[in-house]
């Protein structure tokens, strides 16, 4: 006859029984080390070649460099650097981006000197050298407005924006200045050249272009040619010539005659709500 009595267990349960801490064995002392060590120096193959464009970027943020660029060119006597000194000087201006239509005087109005978008930034460059382009290009338009691009549908010139549109501004360099070629080497370009740029999709200006300066590089990058623009964050000095894709290529010196300048104007504008 079978014994079913239960059997006796002697000792702990092994449901209570402690659980074995798990070890994890990581790399040894020196094998952390070594993979550091291993670390930094793949670090430093890599990073290498881009420490002379962070001494780039250290050189164009600096005041003192901006400063003797400007001097340097303003020391010349050709109109070109004149220009490109006084776009230079732009990039000390705070300037918030408002493509907003006012109501400027004329000639030589402008909006408040702390708004304004590229085009004003060319605008007050030429001023600053004697070339009033509100006037010039509303005498122009006045005259040939069909040769002007009809993308507004306007009946007529309108002096308080017609300078203030890059196509505009391209129609008139095209027509009193040089039209050069839109090239990707850097020797075609020369200090104070005008260049517009089709802007990518999404961008500030995009149904306008955009449109900056030709200016020398800053500190040991001097004999390169970089740009000053406006294309949201106010007046930038900046290596971005070839960044956007090329739609005009000006040189614009125009002849004593044609110089109407009112740079000192002091007059004021008035936002208007009519486009």
């Amino acid at each position: 006859m079978l014994n079913l009595r239960p059997i006796e267990y002697v000792g702990n349960s092994p449901r209570n029984q402690p659980r074995k801490k798990k070890t994890h064995k990581g790399p040894s002392f020196f094998g952390g080390w070594f993979l550091l060590i291993m670390v930094l120096a793949i670090g430093f193959f890599y990073l290498r070649p881009i420490i002379p464009f962070l001494q780039s970027q250290r050189a164009q943020a600096s005041a003192a460099n901006k400063q003797k660029a400007i001097e340097s060119l303003q020391s010349s006597t050709e109109f070109a650097k004149n220009l490109a000194a006084a776009a230079l000087e732009r990039t000390s201006k705070a300037v918030e981006y408002d493509p907003g239509y006012y109501d400027l005087p004329y000639p030589g109005g402008d909006l408040p000197s702390h708004k304004g978008v590229s085009t004003d930034l060319v605008v007050r460059s030429y001023r600053a050298v004697g070339v009033d382009l509100q006037k010039l290009v509303h005498e122009d338009m006045s005259a040939h407005f069909r040769l002007y691009p009809q993308l507004w549908e306007r009946k007529g010139p309108d002096r308080n924006i017609d300078h203030r549109r890059v196509p505009n501004l391209q129609r008139y360099f095209s027509r009193f200045g040089k039209v050069l070629e839109n090239s990707h080497s850097l020797d075609d370009y020369e200090i104070g050249d005008v260049v517009t740029w089709n802007l990518p999709y999404g961008a500030a200006e995009q149904a306008g272009g955009h449109i900056g300066i030709v200016v020398p590089g800053p500190g040991a990058r001097s004999n390169e040619k970089w740009v000053v623009h406006n294309i949201g964050s106010g007046p930038e000095w900046e290596d971005k010539l070839f960044d956007y894709e090329i739609a005009g290529h000006f040189r614009f010196e125009p002849l004593s005659g044609t110089m109407t300048a009112a740079a000192d104007s002091k007059a004021g504008a008035t936002l208007s709500t009519s486009p």
